[in-house]
């Protein structure tokens, strides 16, 4: 009494749909003030996100990350960096079920705050 379960369709995904989970998920994290653009020249106009602080390629159905952020001060640097690479793998798989590559961290800059 095995029944053979068949999708009625299937289901695309935009790459911004990627591209606004690591955004997310990054800016989640305790100890990131912000995302920074995407340094480079010219060529950074067609890459994926570059504006965003989020560049991403797919090869094969895998993900392949690059975040470029802007620290809190007082934080561990380590381990904000860490936290950031679990939590963004992390939705990336649970959400769409696609497998992260590596989510490669670039500290742009220490956001010190004069208060």
């Amino acid at each position: 009494m095995t029944e053979d379960y068949r999708s009625p369709g299937k289901t695309t995904l935009a790459p911004e749909v990627l591209l606004t989970i690591a955004r997310m998920s990054a800016l989640s994290v305790e100890g990131v003030s912000h995302l920074a653009p995407v340094p480079g020249g010219f060529d950074r106009l067609f890459r994926q996100g570059s504006d965003n602080g989020v560049q991403m390629t797919v090869e094969d159905g895998i993900v392949y990350i690059e975040l470029y952020v802007v620290l809190k001060n007082d934080f561990n640097v380590r381990e904000v960096s860490r936290n950031m690479q679990t939590q963004v793998a992390r939705a990336i798989s649970e959400m769409v079920g696609m497998e992260v590559g590596h989510v490669n961290i670039h500290i742009e800059d220490i956001d010190f705050k004069v208060e």
